[in-house]
């Protein structure tokens, strides 16, 4: 490891590491070498600065599969008869989002307090919402007499061949660049609409040596699982296998190439052993493009820069430097959702990115428009009510660290976030905290002054008997509708101790 940290094309402190216990990790650990050639650096410290400058962002989940409104993006394709599958596949024919409109979805970015978005620019199932000028060679006919069966065809399957003819990633990321909200690309290693893409990552379409070319157990889960529909196709040939390589290459350097400086790369799933020389180099050659993106590590091990906890926050602070973003649906998966009783509220979606800042992670919460463009209205009004929380508390959130050690939390009810120069120290009580807010965890500097975010007169505070301090809250705001704010209530904090970075 010294070796490394002395290389100066590297960040300042060495590579950075996934945690061990990481799911998509431990899924291609068995063939990504745990450190990188030495040919090949991770983004350099100010682009890992920069996300975690961002702290809260928003994640859009949109293709055909909106149309049909399916919960769990493409997902729900595997499970599919191959009448529904033929179906979906000519779903594109029809999408024609009219009430689709990049700058109203920034400004609507703005309201709700998102420093950063996440656009879905190919989901699994290989359908492309940017205008990629690769081809589709080969793909299945669910419906051939006798069964499926390989055809061709030569078309982009991408947005451009919709009646709707617009480049959506375009659109989008002109439009943030306008209001500085960084921007976000994903984009799925598997492709299931290119029978090229065979039997990779869970591909619709298996072979007879899948089990040589997949990661170690997935043919298995694949086969076993009685709710996937797969079908039996003709092993690749090598010149389909390095039309496969080159596409995915192909449509990864579209997007670093002609849609400005991009701030993340948000890569999904995995491919196999065999063809992942050939993946590092088309990492490495997307690193030499744009050399400040953040990766997201999924399929390449190391290779990337940070990492998802999905679905989840981490019930302590993570296990590792490498940068890191829950994601994690609003309502019931992070494709659209029509029922309005699915989607969380304002306070979970506070809370969540209050926990998640507090260990030293960002939070990115997960939403997606209908077939028409539009997000639901319970979505959009629970996130411009998280927005206004933000207005109020957003500096003991946004380019925040977390504190040393276990000083992030003190008992269920507070978190603490710091300034990065270690001036300040930001107490977050989840609840309100009564008559007075006891702190063991907060060292003022002796005759500062503790602010709660909102309120503008100092409040009065004292050592504590027992350790710690205790800042008295005013009766003026004992009555609910006085207090900045509805669900968790930051208190500014001038710190005494010097508290090493992390």
């Amino acid at each position: 490891m010294d070796n490394i940290k002395q290389e100066k094309h590297l960040p300042e402190n060495g590579y950075n590491f996934l945690p061990k216990n990481d799911h998509h990790w431990k899924k291609v650990s068995s063939f990504i070498e745990p450190i990188p050639q030495s040919d090949y650096h991770q983004a350099p410290y100010e682009a890992r600065e920069a996300f975690r400058d961002m702290k809260y962002g928003i994640r859009i989940h949109w293709g055909i599969y909106s149309i049909w409104e399916l919960k769990g993006e493409s997902w729900p394709f595997l499970s599919m008869s191959f009448e529904q599958r033929h179906e979906y596949n000519q779903l594109y024919k029809n999408f024609n989002p009219v009430k689709f409109n990049a700058d109203s979805w920034m400004e609507f970015f703005e309201r709700a307090g998102f420093r950063c978005f996440t656009f879905t620019t190919k989901h699994h199932e290989g359908f492309s919402m940017f205008d990629t000028k690769t081809r589709v060679k080969q793909r299945i006919n669910w419906l051939a007499p006798g069964g499926p069966k390989i055809e061709d065809c030569d078309l982009a399957y991408s947005i451009m061949d919709t009646p709707f003819k617009r480049d959506i990633v375009k659109e989008i990321c002109d439009a943030a660049r306008k209001r500085g909200i960084k921007i976000g690309l994903y984009f799925s290693h598997p492709d299931w609409y290119d029978a090229d893409f065979r039997p990779y990552n869970y591909h619709p379409m298996m072979t007879p040596n899948a089990k040589e070319l997949l990661i170690p157990g997935e043919f298995e889960e694949v086969m076993n699982n009685p709710k996937r529909n797969h079908v039996m196709g003709p092993n690749t040939t090598p010149e389909q296998t390095e039309r496969m390589l080159n596409r995915h290459r192909a449509q990864l350097i579209e997007l670093l190439t002609n849609y400005g400086p991009i701030d993340m790369l948000c890569l999904d799933q995995w491919m196999g052993p065999q063809v992942w020389p050939h993946m590092r180099e088309t990492i490495k050659m997307l690193r030499k493009i744009q050399p400040h993106v953040m990766m997201r590590a999924r399929g390449i091990g190391n290779y990337g820069d940070y990492y998802t906890p999905e679905g989840f926050v981490p019930g302590s602070k993570e296990n590792t430097d490498m940068p890191w973003m829950v994601i994690y649906p609003l309502a019931s998966s992070f494709s659209y959702d029509g029922t309005e009783s699915n989607y969380k509220g304002a306070e979970w979606v506070i809370y969540n990115l209050v926990d998640t800042v507090a260990k030293g992670g960002n939070f990115m919460v997960g939403i997606g428009p209908d077939g028409q463009g539009e997000f639901h209205k319970k979505a959009v009004d629970v996130l411009e009510e998280a927005g206004e929380w933000l207005r109020i508390n957003g500096e003991a959130i946004y380019s925040t660290r977390p504190r040393a050690g276990e000083m992030y939390k003190e008992g269920e009810n507070i978190r603490y976030t710091r300034t990065k120069d270690n001036k300040h120290i930001y107490a977050i009580a989840l609840q309100w905290p009564g008559e007075a807010l006891n702190l063991k965890l907060a060292f003022p500097e002796a005759g500062s002054h503790i602010y709660l975010l909102g309120y503008d007169k100092p409040l009065e505070w004292n050592y504590s008997d027992n350790g710690g301090i205790t800042v008295k809250m005013p009766e003026f705001l004992q009555d609910e509708k006085n207090r900045p704010c509805k669900y968790a209530y930051s208190f500014r904090i001038k710190n005494a101790e010097f508290e090493a970075s992390e």
